[in-house]
């Protein structure tokens, strides 16, 4: 996981830079060497197993020591909150905030969306 800086506003306008945290990958114990295990995130489960009891070789697992602070949780990496848009109330409520056209909106209807956050000065991801 890549580090990088988010720049937050605060309610005084002052500008305060925090680091997200990096966290290792959290794989299945065998997920390298083994052709038949994937590499994704799965609970181990079993007496014996090593990742369960933590030994360290057997990688990291996820804890709640890895979250992020409450300020940046959730936050796109240019240091603002996005917003999931699928008709013209939800976009008039985003104000400062960056939206993302929702994947079932139409074309006629996402060209509407896409003139009324040029109008609003809002920057749209996709």
């Amino acid at each position: 996981m890549k580090l990088y800086k988010v720049i937050i506003v605060n309610k005084t306008t002052k500008l305060k830079s925090i680091i997200k945290k990096s966290k290792p990958k959290f794989n299945v114990l065998n997920a390298g060497f083994k052709k038949r295990v994937k590499f994704r995130w799965r609970k181990p489960r079993g007496i014996d197993n090593k990742k369960r009891i933590r030994c360290l070789f057997a990688g990291a697992s996820p804890r709640i020591g890895y979250k992020n602070s409450s300020e940046i949780r959730g936050m796109h990496p240019c240091g603002m909150f996005e917003i999931l848009v699928h008709n013209t109330n939800e976009l008039k409520n985003a104000t400062g905030k960056i939206i993302r056209f929702a994947k079932g909106i139409g074309k006629k209807k996402r060209d509407k969306l896409k003139k009324l956050a040029e109008e609003m000065k809002i920057q749209v991801l996709n």
